[in-house]
């Protein structure tokens, strides 16, 4: 029997080996080191670090002390005043109700005497304080972590034997761990905020896993209140986790003062008392696969901390987290604007357990280089004060300084224009530079080519010509997660993600083409959108350059000789920038201290070494959007005063490489097609306000609708998350308006749009320009 066991664990080790691929240079698996392991010197010949080094080396692992916060925030004298004011926003409200006005004593003075006021009113302020006394109780009750070393090391013990049943490997770079211990080492008083784009559950486990056993001071986690689970609620808990509310104000436009304050006090004391933090600024896990809009509750709280002192400094550490498969499944019912699930005890055990029976591949987490908070105000103080800069550069007028505010007592609110702009600009940058850092898996890369050149199926060396060509464009920009054969890869990936694609052969070739259904096509676009940020500007350029052009028969109307049709950078990147603000929720296109039209010229400068463009320099007559070329002069005596004084054309379509201007243009095909039929359903809030919900569902609709008529060819465009975005985006264009009534959310068209709605025409004529023109006869 044991023998049996033996060689069936064997034949388990040689499987997993044979789908492992190689990993890129510089990284090792953290579940193959145990460094507190190992035979020590001046021990017995039977040494337990030597055979049982799992348990050796969660044993050894550097011991921290963690203190308590929920004591300390409790009575601090700031949340005294939260309490009263919350008591007073109470009476406000029921003497609104009452169709009574709020005395104006109560409005700033916090220390009334309670002689003053009526014996009732006594007794109803009374009984209303203690309610709130109570509340704020349970309030850091429910919030506080317990994160403790005992647990810490139970829970690295049962993941070094558990993750190998269905990971492959847990993989980072060793000269950033080292980094981080260093950081640490040297500077033990600062506090390291730990900021991950939030792809799985497993996430902030895996963080602390890495952290524990590399002996770096565990964080405690912000994690929302929906995991609060029977039995995985109090584990979580314990390892570090402290929960904030999934909708912080109850009533919309109604701050909740109180629970703000604690949230706010809370984080504050932790970062007074040594914790370190880790937040997602996301906010929640990417149902898109791309990285989400920031949200700067938390990390405005970090900021404050700053400002007033309470600690001298902190490190942001941006964290990019990757998977070859999910681990958590999939978003599609989401995506399809199906209600999410409710997490719970049976969903969470039934997870696990198809975990443990399925292959999930590789996990990546990459820590990236730190930011100093007090470098960072710095910085922004001498932006804002040097008045060569380009406006781009500069967010406000004035220094950031700190000013505390009574009212709102910070809680997770920006109290100030400069504050704010501090917050979106820090945001945007940990986003934007944890996308470009993130490793490409395998599956993302084929994920990637089969939806933006082979959508139809291809072989299987053909997929891996086009690997190579990715792999190509990527080097030196971004990490990849593999290495080896890009055949091999094509294979080990394609195996990976399942059903999503299908595999057969045909005349001996193996062809591989992805499932055709909108479900899989939007599974599979999950792993393609981790590469859709890093060509963004160049499928926008591409789509740009194309709706300039005119018809392949226009072109050819004026002349019998074959034309070259060209325009000029300084046109083509004026448009495309106007196309990016089309994307303006959808993607962070550069850095917050980059000129959007600077990244424009670099990423035309990319495509022109790649040679999209044709560069041949000819002759030319001038044409409203475009210009084309011919290989004669129209003029007789060859002068060239004639045109001299016209900006001349500098790039030019290009025959040759019309495939590989289509799979770019491919790239951001989906979210257009998705926003267009968004624009086009505006027509029905026309004089018919319309419950959002509602409104979103009949985009959905229509979407699958479109899909299944064959209308469009693009079934990942049914996305949830790209509608929403839109219609944040129309709301910033002041075409509809979205407010509440009677506690429900309608969306309306603003009142020119309702007096024309010929009006909403060049809004769909402007969402148009980003969707890739096809039929123009160059493709």
């Amino acid at each position: 029997m044991i023998t049996e066991f033996y060689k069936i664990h064997s034949w388990f080790k040689e499987t997993r080996s044979a789908q492992t691929l190689q990993q890129s240079s510089g990284t090792q698996n953290m579940l193959n080191l145990t460094p507190h392991a190992g035979r020590k010197p001046f021990v017995s010949s039977f040494n337990y670090n030597v055979f049982f080094s799992h348990l050796s080396q969660v044993l050894n692992i550097k011991k921290f002390n963690y203190p308590q916060i929920s004591n300390i925030v409790q009575k601090d004298s700031v949340l005294q005043i939260a309490i009263k004011q919350a008591v007073e926003q109470i009476l406000r409200e029921q003497r609104s109700s009452n169709g009574t006005r709020i005395l104006d004593r109560l409005k700033n003075d916090h220390n009334q005497d309670s002689n003053a006021r009526s014996e009732q009113e006594e007794l109803n302020y009374q009984k209303i304080l203690k309610s709130q006394e109570k509340r704020t109780i349970n309030t850091l009750k429910n919030m506080r972590s317990s994160i403790n070393t005992f647990l810490i090391q139970l829970t690295s013990w049962v993941l070094y034997k558990l993750l190998p049943c269905f990971l492959t490997g847990v993989v980072t770079n060793t000269k950033q761990i080292k980094m981080l211990k260093k950081i640490s080492d040297d500077a033990p008083g600062v506090p390291l905020i730990f900021v991950p784009l939030h792809r799985s559950h497993l996430d902030y486990i895996m963080v602390t896993f890495i952290l524990a056993n590399n002996d770096i001071r565990c964080p405690i986690v912000a994690a929302g209140d929906n995991l609060q689970i029977p039995v995985f609620g109090g584990l979580l808990r314990g390892l570090g986790a402290f929960f904030i509310k999934r909708k912080i104000d109850p009533v919309v436009g109604n701050k909740d003062i109180l629970y703000r304050a604690i949230l706010q006090l809370y984080i504050q004391h932790a970062l007074k008392n040594g914790h370190n933090i880790e937040f997602f600024i996301e906010g929640g896990r990417t149902r898109t696969g791309k990285p989400c809009m920031p949200k700067g509750g938390i990390l405005s709280v970090v900021v404050n901390a700053f400002m007033d002192h309470s600690i001298s400094d902190a490190l942001l550490v941006p964290v990019s987290v990757n998977y070859e498969r999910l681990v958590d499944g999939n978003f599609v019912r989401e995506q399809k604007g199906q209600k999410k699930e409710a997490e719970s005890f049976s969903k969470a055990i039934s997870a696990i357990w198809k975990a443990l029976t399925s292959n999930y591949g590789l996990m990546r987490i990459d820590f990236n280089e730190p930011y100093s908070i007090r470098q960072l105000v710095q910085s922004y103080n001498k932006i804002t004060k040097d008045e060569t800069l380009p406006n781009s550069y500069i967010s406000a007028q004035r220094v950031l300084q700190h000013n505390q505010s009574t009212s709102s007592l910070y809680g997770t609110d920006v109290v100030c224009e400069e504050h704010r702009n501090l917050i979106d600009s820090i945001s945007r940058q940990i986003v934007y530079d944890c996308a470009q850092a993130t490793s490409v898996m395998s599956t993302n890369a084929l994920s990637f080519i089969l939806l933006t050149e082979h959508r139809q199926g291809a072989t299987g060396k053909e997929i891996a010509k086009s690997f190579d060509t990715l792999r190509e464009s990527l080097f030196g920009q971004k990490d990849l997660g593999f290495a080896g054969e890009s055949l091999q890869i094509v294979f080990y990936a394609a195996d990976l993600l399942g059903d999503l694609i299908t595999t057969y052969t045909k005349d001996g070739e193996t062809i591989f083409k992805p499932q055709s259904n909108i479900e899989s096509m939007i599974e599979l676009s999950y792993y393609s959108n981790m590469l859709t940020p890093h060509f963004a500007l160049q499928s926008i350029l591409l789509t740009t350059f194309h709706s300039l052009l005119p018809t392949k028969e226009e072109s050819l109307s004026e002349s019998d000789e074959s034309p070259l049709i060209g325009i000029t950078r300084t046109k083509l990147v004026e448009v495309a920038e106007q196309n990016c603000d089309v994307y303006r929720y959808e993607f962070i296109l550069c850095k917050p201290t980059e000129n959007l039209k600077d990244a424009l010229y670099n990423a035309l400068d990319v495509l022109i070494e790649r040679q999209y463009f044709n560069m041949n320099e000819k002759l030319f007559i001038c044409e409203a959007d475009y210009v084309k070329y011919t290989k004669t002069s129209y003029f007789e005596d060859g002068s060239e005063d004639d045109y001299n004084d016209v900006e001349q054309p500098d790039i030019f379509f290009d025959r040759e490489s019309i495939k590989m201007q289509k799979a770019i243009c491919e790239v951001l095909a989906p979210f257009a097609n998705s926003y267009l039929a968004v624009a086009q359903s505006l027509y029905i809030l026309y004089n018919n306000p319309t419950l959002e919900t509602e409104f979103i569902k009949i985009i959905i609709n229509k979407l699958i609708a479109n899909v299944k008529e064959g209308q469009c060819i693009y079934a990942e465009s049914v996305s949830i998350d790209s509608v929403r975005n839109c219609l944040k985006l129309l709301e910033k264009w002041s075409v509809v308006q979205i407010y509440n009534a009677n506690g429900m959310r309608l969306i309306a068209l603003n009142r020119l749009y309702e007096l024309n709605i010929e009006s909403l025409n060049p809004i769909i004529q402007r969402i148009s320009a980003v969707v890739p023109i096809y039929d123009n006869g160059y493709f």
